[in-house]
């Protein structure tokens, strides 16, 4: 009886520490499925920061960006979303924007609307994730120049060749796509799509394309179905616009924008300065040229150094105008001048091209309006508007002439010099040595060169007037 007593309770023993032990592994079990299922979950609970990138890819993007990404992660943001259709842009810029994703604590997504081309597909394939709609292409990445021609610089080619190659490696997709995307020379096949692209073609992929070769993470109808494959509700997305002053400013440095602004500019400044005493037109000139450097600081295509240059260049061209310098002032300021509106651009071919349609334009206006205003002009201060005319008694060597023998009275008291009036005249005369009283008549006897030499007329013993013979040599 004891023995079955003694069994019975250390099978009871057994059975309540084999109970514990389950309870035990059992909430191991679960808190590890916790763990792993809280992941998500963890990512999951910060807002999607939506930012859009719908234009040229430039210095103005880039500034932009700086600021979405930076508002992202300071409000501890689960994800960034770029909503992006753009044809491409600067290197330089694409490159920072790159630097700035991969830099990023906050996983990216890119939603491709349209196309990412060029420096596009380059941003694109720095993000974690690539999402793209319904007709969007990616691709179409060689480096042309500011006419849209293939660059042929090897080194340059080479070099971007490289970038986008470390860029789809970044997330283990196939470099040699990206390389076909940049450079024509060399063959890529594609055996997911059944193609191979041939020397001679650029790599421009359709939106199913780039999902069977990797290059696409799924394709969406819509940024809310992108933002709910990361696993958020649209509830959750943060839109980042661009403000006030970006919006300006980039609707400054538009191409035709910045061609009106140069020519008012130039325009107005030139009125001032070469048809002086209006004032309206120079302060005009000078907003222009205000607001083109303030949509390139403002876009972040330029600094303050744009502004020195080009105020030392319109100092020098003014000063040219008053200091005689054979020119030198005037190519130094010119240079500088050129040198300033060309480094706040954010493209060197597009502002030399403005710059020229401008300047072309502002000689013609100005030409007109120097012609309307010639009396005002500054020109009138380097050319003698006197005349040398009869009225102002001034005479030439015939007129002079035709004064021999003619007489009149004199003004003034000819010691030897005075002057006198001879038939409405007044002139200028020298007796030849003696003195003759005021209102005395005169008779010109001689003409030497610029003298006008007169005697006193005087009345004979009968009452006839003559010359005095004592004063006749």
């Amino acid at each position: 009886m004891t023995n079955k007593t003694d069994g019975w309770k250390y099978q009871r023993r057994l059975l309540i520490w084999m109970s514990m032990l389950l309870l035990v592994v059992t909430m191991g079990i679960t808190s590890v499925h916790s763990v792993f299922a809280a992941a998500p979950s963890t990512s999951s609970t910060g807002a999607v920061y939506v930012i859009p990138v719908d234009r040229e890819i430039e210095g103005g993007l880039q500034k932009f960006l700086t600021r979405g990404f930076q508002e992202a992660q300071q409000n501890k943001a689960s994800w960034i979303v770029l909503e992006m259709s753009t044809p491409g842009g600067e290197i330089q810029a694409a490159e920072g924007i790159g630097e700035i994703i991969r830099n990023s604590p906050i996983p990216t997504a890119v939603v491709v609307q349209d196309r990412a081309a060029s420096a596009g597909s380059y941003i694109a394939l720095n993000a974690d994730r690539i999402y793209m709609q319904p007709g969007s292409t990616i691709g179409a990445a060689a480096v042309v120049d500011g006419s849209g021609q293939p660059v042929k610089d090897a080194k340059l080619v080479a070099y971007w060749k490289s970038e986008m190659r470390a860029a789809a490696q970044l997330h283990s997709r196939n470099p040699n796509i990206a390389a076909g995307m940049t450079d024509a020379n060399i063959a890529v096949a594609m055996p997911e799509i059944g193609q191979t692209k041939e020397k001679g073609q650029i790599i421009s992929l359709t939106a199913q394309e780039a999902q069977k070769v990797g290059y696409a993470d799924g394709i969406v109808s819509s940024v809310n179905e992108a933002v709910a494959a990361l696993g958020h509700s649209p509830a959750d997305m943060v839109r980042v616009e661009p403000s006030v002053g970006e919006n300006i400013a980039r609707f400054l440095t538009l191409p035709a924008v910045a061609t009106i602004l140069l020519f008012i500019g130039i325009a107005g400044i030139a009125m001032e300065i070469l048809i002086p005493g209006f004032g309206v037109p120079g302060v005009i000139g000078v907003i222009a040229f205000g607001l083109y450097f303030f949509g390139g600081y403002a876009s972040g295509f330029s600094g303050s150094e744009t502004w020195l240059l080009f105020g030392v260049g319109l100092v020098m061209l003014i000063l040219e105008l008053f200091i005689p310098s054979f020119g030198i002032l005037g190519i130094l300021g010119a240079a500088s001048l050129v040198t300033g509106v060309v480094k706040a651009a954010y493209d060197t071919s597009n502002a030399f091209i403005s710059l020229g349609i401008a300047f072309a334009a502002a000689a013609v206006f100005v030409s007109i309006m120097a012609v309307v205003f010639k009396k005002r002009g500054i020109w009138n201060r380097f050319i003698l508007s006197e005349q040398l005319s009869s009225d102002q008694n001034y005479m030439s060597n015939l007129q002079r002439e035709l004064l021999l023998g003619m007489e009149g009275v004199s003004l003034t008291p000819l010691r030897p010099s005075g002057t006198v009036i001879v038939d409405g005249q007044h002139l200028d005369v020298v007796t030849q040595g003696v003195y003759i009283d005021k209102n005395c008549p005169v008779r010109i006897i001689r003409i030497d060169g610029s003298r006008i030499i007169v005697d006193e007329k005087v009345a004979d013993s009968e009452g006839h007037e003559g010359i005095d013979p004592h004063h006749v040599t």
